[in-house]
């Protein structure tokens, strides 16, 4: 299985590993699926884990947060795809992860994200806690 998980899953589940995002990246550091993701979703993952209110709680220093960012880029299908070829979610700093579902090909989507969320009708997308239920 191919999947994007939205930004805000990967930082909760990075933040809370016990949590329900959690699992679905547990799921994909333990090969249990192959992750899609933009190369925008990189560059913004490595922003806000340079936050200090954002590092304080998992304890990362600015070596840990680098070697999780080229583990990403490294393990990840990492794609550029064309924001443009796909129906603007309410909030547009989405498209990113909705454009990287259809052109990757992917499986599905896992957000929290009511924006995205509100696309599911159109799109393949997934709660956390549906996501949570496949692994």
């Amino acid at each position: 299985m191919r999947g994007v998980l939205d930004t805000n899953v990967l930082l909760s589940g990075l933040m809370v590993p016990d949590s329900v995002p959690g699992k679905a990246v547990a799921a994909w550091r333990e090969c249990r699926f192959d992750l899609v993701l933009p190369l925008e979703q990189l560059e913004e993952i490595g922003r806000v884990l340079a936050y200090a209110k954002i590092r304080r709680i998992p304890g990362w220093d600015d070596e840990t947060i680098g070697r999780f960012l080229r583990q990403l880029y490294l393990r990840a299908e990492v794609v550029e795809p064309e924001p443009r070829a796909v129906e603007t979610p309410r909030d547009a700093d989405d498209r990113h992860v909705l454009a990287a579902l259809v052109h990757a090909k992917a499986d599905l989507l896992v957000s929290g994200d009511g924006d995205l969320l509100a696309l599911r009708e159109r799109y393949a997308i997934e709660t956390p806690a549906e996501f949570a239920k496949r692994l």
